[in-house]
């Protein structure tokens, strides 16, 4: 990593935890730039280092001013252009870079030529392999992706339900009360409604596990 950017890690930190307070928001940052959340909240945490590339992938992504994430700020500073993007999942740019730190190049220098012999040039069968792992590398990820925006758009439904839940159980105990039911009936009733919103929260937290182990396919991260 270079010597600037160590100097300026935590403060990329800072404000990435500051984009990322709202609950949930870890998560929809990381799915917009195309990252496991998991591996996001280990840079969270300051168990893992990030680069400058994909600090400036955040501000793009986000619509964050050129440079914001350089310097230090408050809740109030985001704009509402950036928060929005967030809390909507609604990605302004694609990012298709790294987070890993880029390291220090070492000053070692190849071996030279033996009597003027030109160096080993690589071979065409690797060169062959590197291009049909290059090639099956993009397909992994281009079915993978596929297979999250399906995940996506269920979480979606799952998240903004066509019916409320809270309106459905009040019509429900309207309906308890005005029947003047058996207190066995009433409380079925009511297990049912419990286990409904139960198993939402449930399949919520299976469908946000799926995403981020889709995530992790296809990527060196």
């Amino acid at each position: 990593m270079e010597d600037s950017d160590e100097l300026l890690l935590p403060v990329w930190r800072a404000n990435l935890v500051l984009l990322t307070r709202e609950v949930g928001a870890a998560t929809r940052l990381a799915r917009m730039m195309t990252f496991s959340a998991s591996y996001l909240k280990l840079m969270l945490s300051g168990q893992r280092e990030f680069s400058e590339e994909f600090v400036r992938g955040i501000e793009a992504v986000t619509g964050l001013p050129n440079g914001w994430m350089n310097a230090s700020h408050t809740q109030q500073d985001i704009p509402a252009k950036a928060r929005e993007a967030i809390d909507n999942e609604r990605p302004l740019a694609r990012f298709r870079g790294t987070a890993h730190p880029v390291r220090k190049k070492t000053v070692l220098r190849p071996p030279e030529p033996i009597f003027g012999q030109a160096g080993p040039a690589k071979r065409v069968e690797e060169e062959t392999l590197d291009a049909e792992a290059h090639r099956r590398q993009a397909h992994i990820r281009k079915v993978r992706d596929l297979a999250m925006q399906d995940v996506r758009r269920f979480e979606r439904h799952l998240s903004h339900a066509p019916v409320d839940l809270s309106s459905m159980r009040s019509k429900v105990e309207d309906v308890i009360a005005a029947a003047d039911l058996d207190d066995p009936i009433q409380a079925d009733l009511a297990g049912r409604l419990e286990q409904i919103e139960k198993h939402r929260h449930l399949l919520l937290r299976h469908v946000e596990r799926l995403q981020a182990l889709l995530g992790q396919i296809g990527e060196g991260d």
